[in-house]
């Protein structure tokens, strides 16, 4: 590790003895995201944690010091009753964790499109992550206009058939409803061969979620690493978002060691800090 990561995980308050410690003394409580100069927050995608229940989920994000979570079905079953949502949002109220957004939800159907927003009213929330159909967009936009819940379209890279870059999906919602938006995923849209932070740029008008993450390089065969390990130009993107002004959150979606996944975050989160301290 160079000089320059270890600077940034100082920054973050994290200590670099992960080893089998408890969780409370590797992970100490952490300066927010919020007492950082930057219009946006940090946030954490519970497929991150995808492995663990959502009581750990809730832990994890919070002894990381993030105060946003997004929650994938794993945590948040698409069936959930309200009687089972109250007792969700009781967990986070006491974790102190917002529900920023529900997802990523895929909508193959009409009768998807319906239940999706359903799902998405009943919890309370005014964005959902999500990949529709594109023959059913014309749907997702009137729910969205009934519902007042906006949806931020993820795109998945090279293999992804409906939104792969930020621009496929962005070509198909730009005279739609302003609530029809991107979630650019930074990995998937590098191991495009395209530059994160010109993405955001390009697309800002409709940019309402990012997942921020790190690959290993810049094709189809680029696979998760921890940020600043990797080949995307993290300070770039997150001097480009403050520029614009970006007020929304910056989710953390590591998606390697499913089964300890803690430790990669971590770093991930604290070298984010790091930079932040420096703009």
């Amino acid at each position: 590790m160079d000089q320059s990561r270890r600077d940034f995980l100082k920054l973050a308050g994290l200590s670099t003895a992960i080893g089998s410690l408890p969780l409370s003394a590797v992970f100490p409580e952490t300066k927010s995201a919020e007492s950082i100069s930057a219009p946006f927050t940090l946030g954490m995608a519970s497929y991150t944690f995808r492995a663990f229940t959502l009581d750990q989920a809730l832990e994890m994000t919070r002894r990381l010091g993030l105060k946003k979570i997004t929650l994938k079905d794993m945590h948040l079953p698409m069936n959930i009753t309200a009687q089972e949502m109250a007792v969700v949002q009781k967990k986070m109220n006491e974790a102190g964790i917002e529900l920023s957004s529900c997802g990523v939800v895929y909508m193959k159907t009409a009768e998807e499109i319906h239940k999706a927003f359903a799902y998405a009213k009943l919890a309370g929330i005014k964005m959902m992550v999500g990949v529709p159909e594109q023959s059913l967009l014309g749907l997702a936009e009137e729910k969205v206009k009934e519902t007042d819940i906006a949806l931020a379209i993820h795109n998945h890279g090279p293999t992804d058939l409906r939104f792969p870059s930020p621009e496929s999906a962005y070509s198909l919602i730009r005279n739609m409803d302003k609530r029809m938006g991107l979630c650019i995923d930074v990995g998937h849209t590098q191991r495009l061969g395209l530059e994160p932070s010109s993405e955001v740029e390009r697309f800002f008008d409709r940019l309402l979620d990012v997942h921020i993450k790190d690959v290993s390089s810049a094709d189809a065969k680029g696979s998760t690493v921890e940020i600043g390990r990797g080949v995307i130009d993290t300070p770039k993107l997150l001097r480009t978002l403050a520029k614009l002004k970006y007020a929304g959150a910056l989710h953390f979606e590591h998606e390697k060691d499913q089964k300890d996944s803690l430790p990669g975050v971590a770093e991930s989160v604290g070298y984010v800090r790091g930079v932040l301290a420096t703009l």
